[in-house]
């Protein structure tokens, strides 16, 4: 690791201004003498990136909107802040990669996440993963990648860093010899658990952006309302802890109190519990392998009381039988999946199609996936823009029988 040898760690956020990121400010703000920000970065949230720069004075701040980019460093040298301002998609590699850079909050939303996560690993950082996708589509690529270059790979999902507290060993195939058979990865179900299936057509992006236990982005509470979100996570599940898509078993537990499960082969249990509050798991990846305070309150279970489970319905949650079914046929599939996925939700979002149109342009992208699993990234990117413009399709379609 860079720079192992310091006491302040330095930290780049990409995606600062997301609820991650926000969360994660949060908590190293309760700890300046452990961290230090060395850079921030965001889409087009200038007003947003502008506060955070202001208060944590970063060394750099990336905008990928080069318009955006511009008002922020006019904005900076107002303010007299001397942060530098950086612009495009490319300097997000750059920030991941620098050497005074320690750990990598990779928290962007969706496959744009995917080259600076992978620039970070590359480069031998401690990254904090909170975006499922790059695993998603490049599973094989980006484990390479953190093992041949000594980086360190951390969970951030709440279900994920749940297994990694229930399962200590991460080393690939560890965990077979410890005696691990399953992982037990819980979902809430989402706003529309109870509701007629019959209705889900109905269903408009305000219900659906209403999560009843996280507080999400737009895209994320979507893909928590069709169990998409849990279906990636699936797959990310397989990757990190070298298991098959077999050895993954969804649980609806609306309470979202217990955050995933591992069962042993003796017959034992371990589960992680806490209040949702995304600070938990952003703090352990920090302070990993010692515990840091994150300023969320202890977890009442007398309140709670009472604790519910139940099996997800494939009618229900077509999206999550897609993803098991995508992760069995290979690479190609869940990058199609995912990309499909990507354009569905946002156009839901726009109302351009309906809520039950999200699996059937997704399924549109399968059918024309290949088989068997990429092994560099150009082809990554590639099968990511054929499998867009089969959504493209799919979505014109649906949206002229709206």
């Amino acid at each position: 690791m860079s720079s192992s040898s310091k006491s302040s760690k330095g930290i780049c956020i990409l995606g600062s201004s997301g609820t991650i990121g926000v969360n994660t400010l949060d908590v190293l703000a309760r700890h300046p003498d452990q961290f230090h920000v060395v850079a921030l970065s965001a889409n087009q949230s200038v007003d947003k990136l502008e506060e955070q720069c202001l208060s944590v004075k970063p060394r750099y701040a990336v905008m990928v909107n080069e318009d955006s980019a511009e008002q922020l460093r006019q904005r900076l040298k107002q303010n007299a802040c001397d942060t530098e301002v950086l612009a495009g998609k490319h300097a997000l590699e750059t920030i991941a990669s620098l050497p005074e850079v320690d750990y990598v909050m990779a928290a962007i939303v969706g496959a744009a996440g995917l080259l600076p996560n992978l620039a970070a690993a590359k480069a031998g950082k401690r990254v904090l993963l909170a975006n499922k996708e790059s695993l998603v589509m490049s599973g094989k690529v980006f484990m390479d990648a953190i093992h041949d270059n000594g980086a360190e790979l951390l969970p951030i999902d709440s279900e994920h860093n749940a297994i990694f507290q229930s399962m200590p060993a991460l080393i690939e195939g560890v965990q077979q010899k410890k005696g691990v058979t399953k992982i037990l990865l819980t979902a809430s179900g989402g706003p529309f658990r109870t509701l007629d299936i019959d209705k889900l057509h109905e269903v408009t992006p305000e219900q659906a952006v209403a999560h009843p236990n996280w507080v999400m982005g737009q895209k994320i509470s979507v893909d928590s309302a069709t169990m998409m979100n849990k279906g990636l996570e699936v797959i990310e599940a397989c990757w990190l802890f070298d298991v098959s898509e077999d050895q993954i078993e969804v649980v609806i537990h609306p309470e979202s109190m217990i955050h995933s499960m591992v069962s042993y082969n003796d017959g034992s249990v371990l589960a992680q519990l806490g209040n949702p509050d995304m600070r938990t798991p952003i703090a352990y990846s920090l302070g990993f392998p010692e515990r840091i305070t994150s300023g969320v309150e202890q977890l009442d279970i007398f309140k709670v009381a009472q604790l519910n489970f139940s099996r997800p319905d494939f009618e229900r949650y077509r999206c999550l039988k897609l993803a098991f079914d995508a992760h069995h046929i290979g690479g190609y599939a869940t990058i199609a999946l995912n990309a499909a996925n990507e354009l569905a939700v946002e156009a839901f979002l726009k109302k351009e199609i309906g809520f039950t149109d999200i699996p059937l342009v997704i399924e549109k992208a399968l059918e024309e996936a290949p088989t068997g699993t990429p092994d560099i990234i150009n082809d990554i990117l590639t099968q990511d823009d054929v499998s867009r413009r089969i959504a493209e399709r799919a979505i014109a379609d649906a949206s002229h029988s709206l």
